[in-house]
């Protein structure tokens, strides 16, 4: 028999063994609460690091960029085998989804269901949904914003008890800040996207708007775009993913929507509902126009905190299994939308969209309501009764059609050395590949747009004042010099360039104010030098004669306007600035190098 040991020797042994590792506390202040709070900054980021120490080689905590008021960005990756790197995902052919919480710091459901839901799939093992496809977590984006914490920060949503606030500390709204990309968190949530490239980017929301029973929307895109419009390669895929997690929460006991519950008359219910596609500026839509899929989640405010971050969990759930069962697929289907959209040369896309078609009639879950006159704002008012649950027999309209339309250049869009690195920086944030000529091309035959109306928005909107132009695209020579950015249509981003530089595009660069001083007169001509001049010019022209004459009599409004009238002649006038109104963006047939 073995021989005894000492004592001694055994308490030394035990006393010099290294301690057994703590397994670390991976529960959130809303479950510890019971959803009565939900926990703060500082515990997000304890717990992305904790995941990582709980699970090595299947979780990791990366740190992705630095917000205003300089706090470290965070994003949980989570694998049962281990693909933690955008490389190694791309070598595996594995689909990555990622989806983020606290966009708007106030809806902060995404955030504990995420780490919830990556807890229970970590905790399961090696196999499960997180074998197939790798998971891209940023429990907070809005990080400054969630930090001005406080009660009654949304006084239409039930719970937590406490709250960060919709906007950052640059007071910017980050979803609607996709497009034109100007917070340092967006930029930063790019470079993260463009690195990993998920297949599907889920936003994780609470709705604002009216009381009624359903616990949740999900709106997949693309999904109503219809073929063969550019954009709509994956649109059976989103409808197949839309169908199959409404299907599987509408078996686990919740009230799904595919659409969001807004209604077309605010305020009035039987007004009905019309389902549309978002501009690029909002997160699923922008996802969508990089050719992937794209999914706003919606939780409904009037539910309480903790249902709504179960349905969250459940919806987070079903999104990685069907991932795990469809992701190969969609994976094809995006790299068959890339190589069309580098076949997008002198074709039509689609830049916004409105409802089409005839409405359908849907049941819909509300409650008992009436439409009274307010003594305080003087318009009806509704009032919901959630004791008493009734189906509201509602109009829905599911089709869209095109409402503006661009035919793309057939080699691509020049921005002018000027202009450069306005746009450089944020052409590259989002994956557009574009050439600086090192040489200049001298004059070319290029298209220009030159806009005939001028309007700017009379408040401002996110930081910037939008503009409105008329104007259409005419054939013009003029000198590129060194320096320009050369941006090809031949590339898989080739759609959302469009959205980005299009003039046409509501969510273009242009219609954000990004060149607004190109379209402010800088200098005049004096109404005493105007008269003679215009007095000369309708004697010994006939034509403009017959023109203005001609506008007097058809257009009151212009007769009516001296400042207009004297505009005319000023335009006709030596002195007139040819670059007025001129859009700091030209489009070539060619390809530049």
């Amino acid at each position: 028999m073995p021989a005894a040991v000492p004592l001694g020797l055994t308490l030394a042994l035990a006393l010099a063994a290294p301690p057994p590792t703590a397994v670390p506390d991976l529960t959130t202040t809303a479950e510890r609460t019971g959803f009565a709070r939900t926990g703060r900054a500082d515990e997000a980021e304890r717990l992305c690091l904790a995941f990582e120490r709980a699970f090595p080689g299947r979780a990791r905590c990366l740190a992705f960029g630095v917000t205003p008021e300089g706090r470290t960005l965070r994003a949980l990756v989570a694998s049962a085998d281990g693909v933690l790197d955008p490389a190694a995902a791309r070598a595996r052919r594995r689909p990555v989804v990622a989806f983020q919480g606290g966009i708007h710091a106030g809806e902060i459901d995404g955030k504990d269901a995420g780490f919830m839901a990556l807890r229970e799939l970590l905790a399961a093992g090696r196999g499960g949904a997180l074998s197939k496809v790798t998971a891209l977590f940023v429990p907070i984006l809005n990080l400054d914003g969630h930090e001005r914490f406080g009660p009654n920060q949304r006084p239409n949503q039930r719970g937590p008890e406490e709250t960060g606030w919709r906007t950052t500390a640059q007071n910017l709204n980050l979803n609607r800040d996709y497009g034109k990309a100007d917070a340092p968190e967006m930029r930063a949530l790019l470079a993260l996207l463009g690195a990993w490239d998920p297949i599907l980017y889920a936003d994780l929301h609470v709705t604002d708007g009216a009381q009624f029973e359903h616990d949740v929307a999900l709106m997949v895109a693309p999904t109503l775009i219809p073929a063969p419009w550019p954009g709509s390669t994956l649109a059976a895929d989103g409808r197949a993913l839309r169908d199959a997690l409404l299907a599987r929460l509408e078996r686990e006991g919740h009230l799904p929507l595919p659409f969001y519950p807004s209604f077309v008359k605010d305020g009035d219910p039987a007004s009905g509902f019309d389902m549309g596609v978002a501009p690029p500026r909002f997160s699923g839509e922008y996802w969508a126009a990089r050719d992937r899929l794209g999914l706003l989640v919606e939780t409904h405010s009037w539910r309480p905190y903790g249902h709504r971050v179960e349905v969250t969990r459940a919806v987070l759930r079903a999104l990685l299994d069907e991932a795990a069962a469809r992701g190969a697929g969609w994976l094809e289907r995006a790299a068959e939308a890339d190589r069309a959209g580098a076949r997008l040369a002198g074709q039509a896309v689609a830049l916004a969209w409105e409802a089409d078609g005839p409405a359908r009639t849907i049941p819909f879950r509300g409650y008992a309501y009436t439409r009274e006159p307010s003594p305080v704002s003087g318009q009806p008012v509704v009032r919901y009764d959630e004791t008493r649950p009734e189906v509201w027999m509602v109009p829905l309209r599911e089709a869209v059609r095109p409402s503006i339309t661009a035919t793309l250049p057939r080699g691509g869009w020049i921005v002018p050395a000027p202009q450069a690195p306005l746009l450089a920086e944020r052409l590259a944030a989002h994956g557009i590949a574009f050439t600086r000529l090192a040489r200049a091309p001298g004059r070319r035959e290029v298209e220009a747009f030159r806009a005939t109306a001028i309007a700017f928005e009379a408040r401002s909107f996110e930081g910037r004042q939008g503009l409105k132009v008329q104007g259409a695209w005419a054939r013009e020579a003029h000198q590129v010099l060194a320096g320009s950015l050369f941006v090809p249509v031949a590339q898989p981003r080739a759609r959302l360039a469009a959205f980005l530089l299009e003039a046409a595009s509501p969510d273009a660069f242009l219609a954000w104010g990004l060149f607004n001083a190109a379209f402010e007169r800088k200098e005049y001509l004096e109404d005493y030098v105007t008269e003679p001049f215009a007095r000369d010019l309708l004697a010994r022209d006939p034509a403009v004669r017959a023109d203005f004459e001609r506008r007097l009599r058809e257009d009151p409004a212009f007769a009516a306007d001296a400042a207009a009238r004297l505009e005319y002649f000023a335009r006709r006038h030596p002195s007139w600035d040819a670059s007025y109104g001129l859009y700091p963006v030209l489009r070539t047939d060619e390809v530049l190098r």
